[in-house]
């Protein structure tokens, strides 16, 4: 296929999930926990991150952009949410020339701490205590098709708890990632937690699947300085379409300085559904992770190996604002 017929293709279809206008449609799927991002660095860029996918962190952002790691990687994030809620999660990944590509594993945890159990005769707590936690493990495999396209695939096993009940699932994700050549300009297209409903109980719910696209392009890059731009939208099937913004700079391959924002746009009401603090106020809290975020980085080498730490703060607007911390091995 010409270069110039795959830009095209890949254009196209980037643009389809725009022409379908979506619905916000709050509280119809499950395991929300799916959406959360797992990046301080994807974070701190307002997690317009699928076009830069270019650390172990793609195994979330982008599996195909797995393929393009030369050496073994372990990631591992720690998110603090308000209510006592944390969030863990930790990605391996290591090239296998002899399966023509790299593969990965990554696991999520999200859960709480003990919380009184609460009754009619005891409003304040019997003296019992239940736990909350989501978790799921994910593989993945992706090679790349030719020096400029890669494809990835992932499968994750899903377990949501709550006290002595559990629900069980699974989920795909599947990427593309498209190097064009000028100035790290990248065409990226990922369809994520697509699988069947899952059941608690007597009750069955959809998973969030969500079509994200998007691209990055560095604006500035020479020997001491780098800037790079991404952008990204997403169509999920329980809210309004989604567009996030950010730009990372590094100085020196040393230290970076990143910011972001995240919309949501109702196109049948042409407007965005956000105001000053955060969240709709034509749909009631129409999605609390919408907001700015800020962070930084560092990179430094330890014996023979690179390590990097990131940090990001998140604006959630009438509730707490969100740290998450990422360290970043290679080897």
């Amino acid at each position: 296929m010409k270069k110039s017929t795959l830009l095209a293709a890949l254009a196209l279809m980037m643009c389809l999930p725009v022409l379908v206008f979506g619905q916000a449609k709050v509280g119809t799927t499950g395991a929300q926990f799916l959406k959360l991002g797992v990046s301080a660095r994807a974070n701190g860029m307002g997690d317009a991150f699928i076009g830069l996918a270019n650390d172990a962190s793609a195994l979330y952002y982008n599996p195909a952009a797995v393929a393009l790691l030369e050496q073994k990687e372990i990631i591992a994030t720690h998110v603090e949410y308000p209510a006592d809620i944390q969030y863990e999660f930790i990605g391996v990944v290591w090239p296998t020339p002899s399966l023509f590509g790299n593969i990965g594993l990554a696991g999520y945890w999200l859960h709480t701490g003990d919380m009184p159990v609460t009754t009619y005769e005891y409003p304040r707590g019997n003296g019992q205590t239940f736990t909350v936690a989501d978790m799921a493990l994910g593989l993945t495999y992706s090679a790349s098709l030719t020096d400029n396209l890669s494809i990835g695939l992932t499968f994750k096993y899903i377990n949501q708890f709550l006290e002595v009940e559990k629900a069980v699932g699974w989920a795909s994700d599947a990427g593309i990632y498209y190097q064009t050549g000028y100035r790290n300009f990248t065409l990226c297209m990922m369809l994520a937690n697509f699988g069947p409903d899952m059941k608690f109980i007597r009750e069955t719910y959809p998973l969030p699947i969500d079509f994200r696209f998007g691209s990055s392009i560095n604006l500035i890059q020479n020997e001491s300085q780098k800037l790079t731009l991404g952008l990204q939208a997403s169509r999920p099937n329980d809210n309004l379409e989604r567009f996030n913004a950010g730009a990372e700079y590094w100085f020196n391959d040393m230290f970076a300085l990143r910011a972001g924002k995240k919309f949501n746009y109702d196109f049948a009401n042409n407007g965005f559904l956000e105001n000053d603090e955060g969240f709709s106020d034509r749909k009631s809290f129409n999605d609390l992770t919408s907001g700015y975020s800020f962070g930084f980085g560092l990179k430094f080498p330890v014996a023979a190996h690179k390590v990097q730490l990131d940090y990001a703060y998140q604006d959630l607007g009438f509730l707490d604002n969100v740290h998450r911390f990422t360290f970043d091995l290679k080897f």
